[in-house]
């Protein structure tokens, strides 16, 4: 349903909440290396993310990325909305260009009910409740380490 650019992007945004601070910002080589990630691809995913005013990137010795708002205040549609954009939730499931209400294909009305039901679930999620589940061991994702 996503891009690997949006998954590359979710994955760093998770990230950047779990190791970063008002005052502390993660590298970008941190990010590319724990999350085994390209570093070039993922740089690009994380400027669009500054462009879109998700993140904050810092130069520098001590630069590097930090998020520009509260995790409680950035839900996961805004990182899709960034890099792919919204009309994932309104594409077909088989991938037919002229599957809508009025003409659907065989699968439109199932199709329909999931992918509102995804849209919700990244509407309503937002990155702090990420990083508590990670934080309570709820949820086990790829970091290298975890925060002490």
């Amino acid at each position: 349903m996503f891009s690997t650019s949006c998954h590359y992007g979710l994955q760093g945004m998770l990230y950047i909440a779990m190791f970063s601070s008002e005052n502390k910002n993660v590298d970008l080589k941190q990010i590319a290396t724990e999350q085994n990630i390209p570093k070039h691809f993922l740089s690009k995913i994380l400027q669009e993310l500054v462009r879109n005013n998700l993140l904050i990137s810092m130069k520098g010795p001590t630069g590097g990325f930090r998020l520009s708002r509260k995790p409680e205040d950035i839900t996961l549609i805004e990182v899709i909305d960034a890099i792919d954009g919204l009309g994932v939730f309104t594409k077909c499931g088989i991938g037919f260009k002229q599957c809508n209400d009025s003409n659907p294909c065989p699968i439109h009305e199932e199709y329909k009910k999931v992918r509102n039901q995804v849209e919700e679930l990244f509407s309503t999620k937002t990155l702090l409740e990420l990083t508590e589940d990670v934080r309570r061991g709820d949820s086990i994702i790829s970091l290298g380490k975890k925060e002490e």
